[in-house]
């Protein structure tokens, strides 16, 4: 199913001139015929508009539709044009954009626009306000910008400078098939992130901003510094929002848990940046001590003020805009040329008839209701305590889109898929003789605590430390996988414990 979403962004144009708050400005004597002429046709769309509200007050709603529609074409036309011409001052348009805006009066919108209006009024209009939300779609790129709330009006964002539109083009160029990825895992674990967001008020989009950009959805990812899970969080900061070692299992692994930190962590950040949710933002990703300290050399400045801007470390100056606008996708999709795919996420559950581990059922489940990649991520998205190789017990219960029960049942409790799984699960790696001086090193280094299949490298003792993981400390060797790891200890299930003495791969 295509998920329905409550919009908790309001769009609004940027601040305007007071000079430049009518559409009737008077024009330049310098301006050129062509740029006049884009700005009669701004006129006159405006009039237009005007027109259309006149309409549906008098109760033609079709007609008031009809004249509304053809002027904000005629307005994007325009401002598009603008925005192309020598001369052409784009200020104007937004102050038209801006003026439309604030015309009270949303009866005539009722039936129309589904995409919006199925998503209800923007959070923090009130009642007949709803006449905003018809500018909105028409405001041109250059000019819209997001306005984050919760209850009332708290921060005002410049969302389409330059280095939002730049990341968008990146959004929608290289890291398109990332951007799609992200919104299929998303949507598959949204009944375990949303709710957190819902009740502290925040904007589902920014939660999906922050989760394209920090992992992609993979609830298992792992940065080089340590972050971890599917909203990077920092052992330390993880700790201080709740998110600890449970019985071996690293909390950040959990998206319910992970949201729930992360919602209290924007919440505390913007009490803190007096709610700009672009300090906020540059705080999780380059640490609230130094924002602060930046933030207080210019007190109220904006992020990209340039004393606030160039002290900001490339990947943070990188990092805002880039959430920014993942979440502005998240709610204009149509505005860009792009679709989202239709996932139903509706949660379930399975009963194991067999034993298995999510490694077979992602083979024998295969591209079960039309997922050409595969179950294996969503899978493990949803089960994050599980190893995904080890099998689990006949009775268990793994979470699973409510789709999968069925297929479940058809295609992995009996006949020849479950078969090839387990087969494929259970193949033997041939393990080559390690080279004379990887074993003299391994000797010297003592004996591995398997207590099977030699190591094919050379190993180091290694002591378990917080927020350590079989994944995190894979990632410092370049030689071995988790798999390898776990065989080399004997580890069953990958539980680590603190203090506890391991053995990993020592390249040569």
């Amino acid at each position: 199913m295509s998920v329905r979403v409550p919009r908790s962004l309001l769009i609004l144009p940027l601040a305007i001139l007071a000079g430049c708050a009518s559409s009737g400005a008077p024009r330049s004597g310098k301006a050129t015929p062509e740029v006049n002429a884009l700005y009669d046709r701004m006129n006159q769309a405006s009039k237009g508009y005007e027109a259309s509200i006149d309409q549906a007050r008098r109760g033609d709603t079709p007609q008031a539709a009809q004249t509304r529609k053809q002027s904000l074409d005629q307005l994007k036309d325009a401002s598009a044009r603008c925005a192309l011409t020598p001369g052409c001052d784009q200020q104007r348009f937004a102050a038209v954009f801006d003026r439309l805006l604030r015309l009270k009066d949303g009866s005539f919108i009722e039936g129309e626009d589904a995409d919006d209006t199925e998503q209800g009024a923007e959070v923090g209009e009130q009642p007949g306000d709803t006449a905003s939300s018809v500018a909105v779609g028409a405001l041109p790129q250059a000019q819209r910008a997001v306005t984050m709330l919760k209850g009332q009006q708290f921060s005002d964002l410049m969302v389409m400078n330059g280095p939002v539109k730049a990341a968008l083009e990146m959004w929608l160029t290289q890291l398109r098939p990332n951007l799609m990825d992200a919104y299929v895992n998303y949507q598959m674990m949204r009944y375990k992130m949303w709710p957190a967001y819902k009740k502290a008020d925040l904007p589902e989009a920014l939660l999906f901003g922050i989760m394209a950009k920090e992992s992609g959805g993979k609830v298992h990812a792992v940065s080089r510094s340590g972050a971890s899970g599917p909203l990077q969080f920092m052992y330390a900061t993880g700790l201080r929002f709740g998110l600890s070692n449970s019985d071996g299992f690293d909390q950040r692994f959990d998206p319910t848990m992970a949201a729930q930190a992360n919602a209290e962590y924007i919440d505390e950040q913007l009490r803190a940046f007096n709610n700009n949710l672009e300090l906020t933002l540059a705080a999780y990703n380059g640490g609230e001590g130094r924002m602060r300290r930046i933030a207080a050399t210019s007190p109220g400045a904006s992020f990209y003020d340039p004393q606030i801007y160039g002290q900001m470390s490339a990947e943070t100056r990188d990092y805002v805009p880039m959430v920014l606008a993942a979440a502005w996708l998240f709610l204009h999709p149509d505005s860009y040329h792009l679709t989202w795919p239709k996932i139903d996420g509706e949660p379930g559950q399975i009963v194991l008839k067999r034993p298995a581990s999510i490694s077979e059922l992602t083979v024998c489940l295969g591209s079960a209701q039309g997922m050409p990649e595969g179950w294996f991520r969503t899978l493990r998205n949803l089960n994050p305590r599980l190893d995904p190789q080890v099998s689990q017990p006949v009775g268990a219960r793994l979470e699973v889109p409510k789709q999968l029960e069925k297929a479940y049942a058809s295609t992995c409790t009996d006949g020849p898929w479950p078969i090839l799984a387990s087969d494929l699960h259970n193949a033997v790696k041939i393990i080559a003789p390690p080279p004379p001086a990887a074993t003299s090193a391994a000797l010297a280094n003592g004996p591995s605590t398997s207590s099977s299949k030699p190591s094919s490298t050379a190993s180091k003792s290694y002591t378990v430390r917080r927020g350590d993981t079989l994944v995190s400390i894979a990632r410092k060797s370049s030689c071995a996988d988790v798999e390898d790891i776990a065989r080399m200890n004997g580890l069953k299930g990958h539980q680590l414990k603190v203090g506890q003495a391991i053995r990993v791969p020592v390249c040569r």
